[in-house]
């Protein structure tokens, strides 16, 4: 079998999961309210930005993170954010651990 018939597998099943289902209903539910959407869409820009500094290995701007930490706070007194932020982790994970193994399978040549 070719390479990319397994890899479309891969990625029907990816959208097959109970990980992808739940976040993307997660996901839905949140965003359609457009007060919480304005918020976790404000947490996710500052959050990609302070990630984007560190990985750059540039200084944190202290404003922008005390800002993350509010923005979270708030977000966390929500319960559906709480099970969208929660279920976003669980997708995370999931795909990393496919990441980590495709990886593992190549290294050899990679190194």
């Amino acid at each position: 079998m070719y390479v990319y018939d397994k890899a479309n597998e891969l990625a029907k099943s990816l959208k097959e999961s109970k990980e992808y289902l739940e976040y993307k209903k997660a996901k839905e539910e949140v965003k359609s309210i457009p007060e919480m959407k304005e918020k976790i869409d404000e947490f996710e820009k500052i959050r990609y930005e302070t990630q984007l500094l560190t990985i750059q290995g540039e200084e944190q701007n202290e404003e922008k993170m005390n800002k993350l930490k509010e923005l979270y706070q708030i977000l966390m007194q929500n319960p559906k954010v709480k099970e969208y932020f929660d279920v976003e982790v669980r997708f995370n994970i999931m795909l990393a651990d496919v990441n980590k193994i495709i990886g593992e399978a190549v290294k050899d040549v990679l190194q």
